[in-house]
C-alpha cells in the first residue's frame, strides 16, 4: 500500500506542475498583450538614437513584426 501512496503523490505533483505552468503561461501572455514591452514612441526614440529617421511606415512594420513574434 505504501508504493500506491507514492505513485498517487507523484501523479498529483506532475499534474499540479503542468496545470500551474499553463495557468502562468496564459496569465503572462494576456499581461504582455495588455502591456506591450515597447510602444511606438519608444521605437521612434530608439531609431533616432541609432541615426535613422523613423517613418511611420517603418514604425508600423516593426510594431507588426513584434506583435507577430508574441503570438
Amino acid at each position: 500500500m505504501d508504493w500506491m501512496l507514492v505513485i498517487v503523490g507523484l501523479i498529483a505533483l506532475l499534474a499540479g506542475a503542468a496545470i500551474g505552468f499553463f495557468i502562468a503561461r496564459k496569465y503572462m501572455m494576456s499581461y504582455l498583450k495588455k502591456n506591450p514591452p515597447i510602444n511606438e514612441n519608444m521605437l521612434r526614440v530608439m531609431m533616432m538614437q541609432m541615426g535613422q529617421k523613423p517613418s511611420q511606415k517603418k514604425i508600423n512594420q516593426m510594431m507588426k513584426a513584434m506583435q507577430n513574434q508574441m503570438k
